[in-house]
């Protein structure tokens, strides 16, 4: 497709507000899972060790 303009690309024939929420949605949850994966692989470790 073509835009004329970034707003026009943003806005994306008027589904804008649905498209960008789920690509931020989606980002936001697959962070979340790094970041718990991170966690619970630190408190493994620390288990394993016998810190905790």
């Amino acid at each position: 497709m073509y835009w004329g303009s970034v707003s026009e690309f943003l806005a994306m024939g008027g589904y804008g507000l649905y498209v960008w929420t789920s690509f931020i949605v989606t980002a936001l949850c697959m962070v979340w899972e790094v970041l718990a994966l991170w966690r619970r692989r630190a408190a493994a470790v620390a288990e394993s060790r016998g810190i905790l």
